[in-house]
């Protein structure tokens, strides 16, 4: 199995993920209606913890695929493969997720070169089909099967964007950073931090990311404070937890790093 890819066949514990507005029953009613659906939103705001939980809520096998920029159409869909006994199709993430009737999830799908995208188009419209050229078949995706495709804004380009004749096969829905309530839930369950700890790291990533003059491509995400919070819970020092966690994880510029640390010093003490 390539390593971008994570496959579960079977439907996995319900995974925890803290509702930000209404996301969930989107997820549902475009499953129930056979819609594929686009998410978009920063890295580390949960976009893919909320895949695996909608997957598990509703049932379904989920198939993850990492996009990347050497990701061919036959990575997604398949290719003849030299056996014991001759040359054997085997399917690729995208085709075994139609015919299991999974949840497939391609992950920052603008890594992946837009001729692979353009594969995705007879299944992301009324047709939901996927043609296997190499054989011939016609795959018929069922009613269970669903297409979810993610991206983060932040990081497009005029190279890296999504055609609009593929993003106008989707419904979309956007995600940003939780709600300070919403996040501190998500450290006291994830991280198992306390009420004190889980406060004052949401102060922290709410102050970092408010910080515009340097050149920062990310911000403190929720992933990055749920590093430094099960770091601290361990038994680091929070100042130290959250340098290595955060400052260090954003920057490897000094002056940057200074002034993220500024920020660090003014809250923590």
């Amino acid at each position: 199995m390539d390593h971008s890819e994570l496959q579960h066949l079977a439907p996995p514990a319900l995974p925890f993920y803290a509702e930000q507005g209404g996301e969930s029953a989107l997820f549902e009613h475009a499953w129930r209606q056979r819609l594929p659906l686009l998410i978009k939103g920063p890295t580390g705001c949960g976009k893919t913890r909320f895949v695996e939980h909608m997957a598990a809520r509703l049932g379904r096998p989920l198939i993850t695929v990492s996009c990347h920029d050497d990701l061919s159409a036959a990575d997604l869909v398949g290719r003849h493969l030299l056996g014991i006994s001759g040359t054997v199709w085997a399917d690729g993430p995208l085709a075994r997720a139609v015919r299991q009737g999974a949840i497939c999830y391609l992950d920052e799908v603008v890594e992946a070169r837009k001729d692979t995208t353009v594969v995705l188009h007879p299944l992301a419209d009324d047709r939901r089909v996927l043609p296997i050229e190499r054989t011939g078949e016609l795959l018929a995706a069922p009613p269970e099967f669903m297409l979810v495709i993610s991206y983060n804004p932040g990081y497009q380009s005029l190279l890296k964007s999504l055609k609009p004749s593929t993003r106008q096969r989707f419904v979309a829905l956007n995600l940003g950073y939780p709600a300070p309530a919403v996040e501190e839930a998500v450290l006291r369950t994830e991280a198992g931090a306390s009420a004190e700890l889980a406060a004052t790291l949401v102060r922290l990533g709410t102050a970092l990311r408010q910080i515009t003059d340097h050149d920062l491509e990310e911000v403190a995400s929720t992933r990055l404070l749920v590093m430094a919070a099960r770091l601290a819970v361990s038994g680091v020092p929070l100042a130290t937890a959250c340098r290595a966690a955060i400052v260090d994880a954003l920057t490897d510029d000094a002056d940057t790093a200074s002034a993220l640390d500024e920020v660090l010093r003014a809250l923590l003490g």
